[in-house]
């Protein structure tokens, strides 16, 4: 037992202690943390767009004749079609090596390419949320003098993200653990400091075993808010 926690502990030591090593972990938090947390703003834009988009266009017949609302529809689809149909992974090489060949701003990469693939998945999260809502709020909103999209702003939109926040925060979660793969084009998240410090200390157990549990502690405590922010509606609509 006592070679056990020797080894563990200089295990540790070298993973996390030697040459200031627990730096380059909380740094790779600090990216990551980035990039979720823009990725997740771009995503709520493209996402909420979209899904007005799509809704004007199923649920008012007479939109349909309009043009541009069916070329801006029929972009909708394909967007969410492709994006949805391709794994994230290629969507990240094709931003950073094909469409910004040029460029080495990995952050702004990273954020493009899981902004506009997350907000993808927003987009049908919040049209099935704004689907959801009776229409008899959209008749209510009409009646009082608000048009399609004022309605939808200050009555429709609302309802639908209480109804989709559980849904959302799934997202939140599932985008910070996809960021990992950022790895791929050079950025020093927390997976790629792992890596580093393995490459170093030839010790992988610690390493990884180490973000494994960091990454669980981001999802409990980003679970943790998501669920207060949840009672904090439940106890408004009160």
């Amino acid at each position: 037992m006592k070679e056990f926690f020797a080894e563990f502990s200089k295990d540790f030591t070298q993973s996390f202690i030697e040459a200031d090593r627990w730096k380059l972990y909380l740094k790779g938090i600090g990216v990551t943390l980035e990039v979720t947390v823009l990725a997740l703003l771009i995503g709520l834009v493209i996402g909420l767009f979209i899904s007005v988009v799509r809704c004007l266009h199923d649920q008012n017949p007479s939109a349909r004749r309009n043009p541009l609302l069916r070329i801006l529809n029929g972009f909708c689809h394909i967007y969410t079609t492709v994006i949805r149909g391709t794994p994230m992974m290629v969507q990240l090489l094709i931003m950073y090596f094909v469409i910004f060949a040029s460029s080495r701003n990995q952050i702004m990469v990273a954020v493009l390419a899981f902004g506009i693939n997350s907000g993808a998945y927003i987009s049908e999260i919040v049209r099935g949320g704004i689907m959801s809502v009776d229409r008899g709020q959209m008749e209510a909103g009409r009646s009082i003098g608000l048009n399609y999209l004022q309605t939808m702003r200050y009555i429709i939109i609302p309802q639908a993200l209480k109804s989709v926040l559980p849904s959302l925060g799934n997202e939140l979660i599932t985008l910070l653990k996809e960021t990992s793969i950022v790895t791929v084009i050079g950025l020093r998240d927390l997976t790629k400091a792992a890596m580093l410090i393995q490459g170093k200390t030839y010790q992988a157990f610690m390493p990884f075993i180490g973000i494994a549990l960091i990454y669980l502690l981001l999802v409990l405590g980003l679970s943790f808010i998501m669920n207060r922010i949840e009672r904090r509606l439940r106890v408004d609509e009160r």
